[in-house]
C-alpha cells in the first residue's frame, strides 16, 4: 500500500524531498554564483540542507553542530575574508573545457538517469534503529571508543593554526 500525500508518511517523504531539493540548489548556487558572496550565500543554504538531512536520520545532535560549525563558523569565516580581502580584476580563464559545453550537460544528464534508475530499482528497506542519538551517547563514544581520533584532530587543528600565524607573519614582513 503507498501512502497518500496527506498521510503522516506522505508528508514526511515530501519534506525529505524538500529538504533535497534544498540542499541540491544551495549546492548549485554556491558551484555557478559569479560573484563570492552570493556563491557563500549558497553554501550557507546547502550547509543548511546537510543539517536537515542529518536531522532525518535521527541524529539531531550532529544536524545541531552541522549548522553551528559550519554555517556559525566556517561560512561566516569565509564571509570575513571575502569582505576584507582587496577586490581583484576580473580575469580571463582561457579556453573552457571539454566538459563544460553540450558534452558536459549530457554526461550529468546521463549520471542522473543512471541514478535515478538504480534508485527506483532498489528495494529499499528501513534500517534498524541503533540508538537514539543522544548526546550523552555520543558523549560516551567519544571518551572511550574514538577517543584517539578525537586527540588526533585537535593536534591538526593545532597545527593549521600555527600554520595560519606563520603564514600570516610572513604576509606582515612583505
Amino acid at each position: 500500500m503507498n501512502p497518500s500525500l496527506f498521510s503522516a508518511d506522505g508528508l514526511v517523504g515530501l519534506i525529505f524531498l524538500l529538504t533535497i531539493g534544498i540542499t541540491i540548489a544551495g549546492g548549485l548556487i554556491a558551484c555557478n554564483a559569479t560573484r563570492l558572496v552570493r556563491a557563500v550565500a549558497g553554501l550557507m543554504i546547502c550547509f543548511i540542507g546537510v543539517g536537515a538531512l542529518y536531522y532525518f536520520l535521527n541524529s539531531p545532535f550532529v544536524a545541531m553542530m552541522q549548522v553551528l560549525i559550519y554555517i556559525g563558523a566556517v561560512a561566516v569565516t569565509i564571509s570575513f575574508a571575502i569582505m576584507l580581502a582587496a577586490p581583484e580584476d576580473a580575469k580571463d580563464h582561457g579556453p573552457i573545457g571539454a566538459l563544460s559545453g553540450p558534452l558536459g550537460f549530457m554526461t550529468g544528464l546521463l549520471l542522473a538517469v543512471g541514478l535515478t534508475m538504480i534508485a527506483f530499482k532498489t528495494a529499499w528497506t528501513s534500517a534498524a534503529k541503533i540508538n537514539n542519538g543522544s548526546v550523552e551517547i555520543i558523549g560516551i563514544q567519544l571518551l572511550t571508543e574514538y577517543s584517539m581520533v578525537f586527540e588526533l584532530i585537535s593536534i591538526v587543528l593545532l597545527i593549521a593554526i600555527i600554520g595560519a600565524l606563520v603564514i600570516a607573519r610572513e604576509g606582515r614582513k612583505s
